[in-house]
């Protein structure tokens, strides 16, 4: 008790605004006292006409005259003479979001513990009773606490001791006595003894299904890398393949090349041996004509008829000679390589053609009804950081608008600066499906994450940007857009549209919803990127909305 004293005295004569004991204590004229270096202090630092006391805020007008109240400082001297304790620190006291103590007069203290019992919180020294006294040591402690109140009856300002599993709610015993007469009730520590047991059976099933699902996870990624392993493999012995047929085309044809050559050299050579040997015909021909000639005016007729016979050309040969070249050959051997490519074009397109049906057969397995595909659906919603400032975001993130004035007046790092689009918050693998509810002119988009932001339109633009697939959705139809090429379709006008994505088998579907669903168009090909979902906007008003329900 005398050590309690002491406190209290202490916490009396201590300044309230250095908090520490008075040192030269001064009175002010509304009675408050504190140091005269700090009362000093503090109006000088305020600079007013009027000065004010730090705790009462009357004001004195003109500033008193400060003298040293003798007798405050002798009790000052005096207690320290007893012993005085140390002024405890400053983050030992209670600010305005901590548990005080409920005993602490003056400025008070932190609540070390709070009683269930007594409702009330104790900082550490007014909460030793709880150690020492025989009938406090049976009262249960519990961390400081705000909500001590919780635990009285609204109706009867009793302490809630018993929980009646009936109505699921914690009652006091007249209560118990009262309403809830005839409830199955129970102790409130022995309820709370059952949901620990079932807080840690609960913990148990979470933690089993979480290894369960990392066990998942890690098969699914032993799955993927043996993929991944398996197609480089195949790759690589494809190309060696590939690589051997080419060198084996390479050196046939340059055996091709060389016999079509030598029979070029053979029939070249006969030909000049033939035309050297029409050249000496074609001399001997044109003396005998000259001589001829030369005879043709000779007179004399016994002369003449002697000379002619031996000038005659009865005897020459009139038939030309004939070549005989080989060039039916080159002509077999084109018609064969002209033939032999057409059966290896036909071998390859035959297997590649069912080892694709194979492949889709495995993988293309897409639902047969709307219900089918709701067992896929993904609840996705667009990121903010990504919309264009002109683009207007629904608060659950669902619903874009295109709007005539800009909506933002900053640029994250991710938003599209030039065109008015969006994309999703997260990336879709696996099997995926989502509806789009849509008005106006809208593309229904899927792309990689590293589509451009500020470049060109075949940088950034659904179905401009190669890494991206996109439906146009107009009321006069739909078209098909990728890589800057377009597909005019064909189906039933429908205001919602749903999109399928199956990552693994590289399909992606849009799906007119009207009574039933339509399928207006399927990509196939191989994904290499998570996908993420994205809309583009052509017109002010525009809107697309994700829509999960039917």
């Amino acid at each position: 008790m005398a050590q309690q004293a002491i406190q209290l005295e202490r916490e009396k004569l201590t300044c309230s605004i250095c908090l520490e004991l008075l040192r030269d204590p001064a009175t002010i004229p509304c009675g408050h006292s504190y140091c005269m270096s700090c009362i000093k202090g503090y109006w000088d630092e305020k600079n007013k006409e009027t000065h004010a006391c730090p705790q009462c805020r009357q004001d004195f007008t003109p500033r008193p005259v400060l003298v040293k109240n003798t007798m405050l400082a002798e009790i000052v001297e005096d207690l320290k003479k007893v012993g005085l304790p140390s002024a405890p620190p400053a983050h030992f006291y209670a600010g305005p979001e901590d548990v005080a103590c409920d005993f602490c007069t003056e400025r008070k203290l932190k609540a070390f513990k709070s009683c269930l019992v007594c409702l009330a919180s104790y900082c550490e020294q007014h909460l030793q009773p709880h150690y020492d006294v025989a009938p406090l040591k049976k009262h249960k402690l519990v961390e400081a606490t705000l909500k001590l109140q919780e635990n009285l009856c609204p109706h009867h300002d009793e302490v809630m001791k018993i929980y009646c599993r009936t109505d699921q709610k914690c009652i006091c015993y007249l209560c118990s006595m009262d309403q809830h007469k005839g409830h199955d009730t129970v102790s409130t520590a022995a309820e709370w003894t059952k949901r620990q047991t079932d807080l840690t059976r609960d913990r148990e099933d979470i933690q089993r299904r979480i290894q369960d699902r990392e066990k998942h996870v890690q098969m699914r990624q032993s799955e993927m890398e043996a993929i991944s392993l398996h197609a480089d493999l195949t790759v690589t012995d494809s190309e060696e393949v590939f690589k051997d047929l080419i060198s084996l085309i390479e050196k046939k044809s340059s055996e091709v090349t060389q016999k079509m050559r030598n029979q070029q050299k053979t029939d070249l050579g006969q030909l000049k041996k033939l035309q050297e040997k029409t050249r000496l015909e074609i001399e001997e021909l044109r003396r005998k004509d000259s001589e001829l000639g030369q005879l043709s005016l000779i007179e004399d007729h016994l002369h003449f008829i002697n000379s002619y016979p031996s000038l005659s050309l009865q005897s020459d040969s009139t038939t030309l000679p004939t070549t005989n070249f080989q060039s039916q050959n080159i002509e077999k051997l084109m018609l064969a390589v002209l033939t032999m490519k057409d059966e290896l074009e036909a071998t390859l397109s035959e297997e590649l053609m069912k080892n694709s049906q194979r492949i889709s057969q495995v993988t293309v397995q897409e639902p047969k009804t709307r219900y089918g595909f709701l067992k896929y659906a993904w609840q996705i919603t667009l990121d903010p950081d990504t919309a264009n400032s002109f683009l207007k975001l629904s608060a659950n993130n669902r619903k874009a608008t295109l709007m005539q004035e800009e909506q933002c007046d900053y640029s994250p790092p991710e938003m599209f600066l030039k065109w008015w689009q969006v994309l999703g918050s997260d990336a879709l693998t696996g099997r995926c499906y989502w509806e789009v509810n849509w008005s106006g002119q809208v593309f229904i988009a899927v792309a990689y994450k590293d589509i451009g932001r500020a470049g060109s339109k075949s940088e950034c633009v659904f179905g401009h940007y190669k890494n991206s697939w996109a439906l146009r959705c107009v009321n006069s139809g739909y078209s098909y857009h990728h890589n800057n090429a377009r597909t005019p379709l064909s189906g039933p006008h429908s205001s919602r549209v749903g999109v399928y994505l199956d990552y693994s088998a590289g399909t992606l579907s849009f799906y007119s919803i009207t009574e039933s669903m339509t399928l207006l168009h399927r990509v196939q090909t191989q994904f290499t990127q998570p996908l993420y979902p994205g809309f583009w906007f052509l017109n002010h008003g525009d809107s697309a909305e994700l829509k999960f329900s039917m």
